[in-house]
């Protein structure tokens, strides 16, 4: 087995900011494991820590069982990708592949045989004679995948590498990623500021805030049940809404108060008081009046949004909250109108009562 990673108290400072605070991390071999969050939360300090750019105050760094803590960079069974592919403008796409090569001990046909199956791998074979500048950004990234695999690394570390592409390009290359790393079989260490990147494409994922882990699991546990508001109100978008507790409605249930209305939720939670709920705009439903369906209030409708797929459909609760709901795009875009009541259909196993504090982001250190 070769791959597993495992951050056992990891903790690193800056100063007086701890940008790393006691993170503990199991991660599988073959995983594609995704770090997640903004700007200053420690994801990319965790990253560069794995990779040796930075020294731990203290904790360990596993890789297939060796504590890594203290070994330098080009003693790691790993290899890092960035978001700038820092590719030779002087050198061809093999020459730059086979950079790292160099150093290691192989005969000049064992090394041209590893360049061109690498970017066999990558889809760049025909184009060993190209530079830098002759490639679009999206191949100038698959270079610079096809070096760090060259080498044969048991741990790919990745710090944002499509951050520098357009939209749509960054969209391919999600999927094109996933599949290359399913079919190499190596652990992916992915950091990302991007949701759609770590939903598309990890298999687990950590969030993180102040240095720490908020939640870890599948995409869709994280996006489908959100262990606070800030997680809720961070990956993807959420309507959050504040409460009241009123009582407990069984195992893992409870009835929450919003404004005159009482709503069923699938969370349950320790005792009566203020809170709040977070729903997705996708899981709410605008229903006909006299549906039998529980869970209903009515909303005015304040605003339209057309953003393709959906309209997003911005209304409002007795004047406390202003909410979404998201309509598939049926060709029926003006059939709700601004200033009229709607019936809102909210799914009881789609409401999660989540405390009301969440963390504030940090600037970068």
């Amino acid at each position: 087995m070769s791959g597993v990673v495992e951050l056992v108290g990891l903790v690193k400072t800056f100063g007086e900011v701890q940008a790393v605070d006691n993170v503990d991390l199991h991660i599988e071999d073959g995983e594609f494991f995704s770090l997640l969050g903004p700007s200053g939360c420690g994801k990319t300090t965790t990253l560069r820590l794995i990779a040796g750019f930075e020294r731990p105050d203290s904790g360990a760094i596993l890789i297939d069982g060796v504590d890594m803590a203290t070994t330098p960079p080009h003693k790691r069974p790993v290899n890092t990708v960035f978001q700038s592919y820092a590719l030779f403008p002087h050198l061809s796409v093999e020459e730059n592949v086979g950079f790292g090569l160099k150093y290691q001990e192989m005969g000049k046909a064992e090394a041209q045989d590893k360049i061109g199956r690498a970017l066999e791998l990558v889809r760049l074979g025909g184009m060993e004679k190209r530079r830098p500048n002759q490639l679009s950004g999206g191949q100038q990234q698959r270079v610079a995948l096809a070096r760090s695999l060259v080498l044969n690394p048991s741990v790919l570390l990745l710090d944002e590498p499509l951050g520098a592409l357009d939209a749509k390009l960054r969209k391919a290359l999600q999927i094109e990623l996933k599949t290359l790393q399913e079919e190499i079989g190596i652990t992916f260490i992915y950091v990302t500021h991007d949701q759609e990147e770590a939903l598309t494409m990890s298999d687990r994922m950590a969030v993180m805030s102040h240095g720490k882990v908020e939640q870890l699991g599948t995409p869709a546990e994280v996006y489908e049940m959100p262990v606070s508001s800030y997680i809720a109100d961070f990956l993807g978008v959420s309507n959050l809404m504040e409460v009241m507790v009123k009582s407990q409605n069984g195992a893992g249930s409870a009835i929450v108060q919003l404004g005159s209305h009482e709503l069923t939720t699938s969370t349950s939670y320790p005792w009566p008081g203020p809170a709040m709920v977070s729903i997705r705009p996708e899981r709410i439903k605008i229903v006909e009046n006299g549906s039998p369906l529980p869970n209903q209030v009515p909303a005015r409708v304040d605003r339209l949004v057309y953003a393709g797929p959906v309209l997003n459909v911005l209304v409002q609760i007795e004047d406390l909250n202003e909410i979404t709901v998201a309509v598939p795009n049926e060709g029926h875009l003006t059939r709700y109108k601004h200033g009229e009541t709607v019936n809102l259909h909210l799914p009881a196993e789609a409401i999660r009562v989540l405390d009301r504090d969440e963390p504030e982001e940090l600037p970068a250190p």
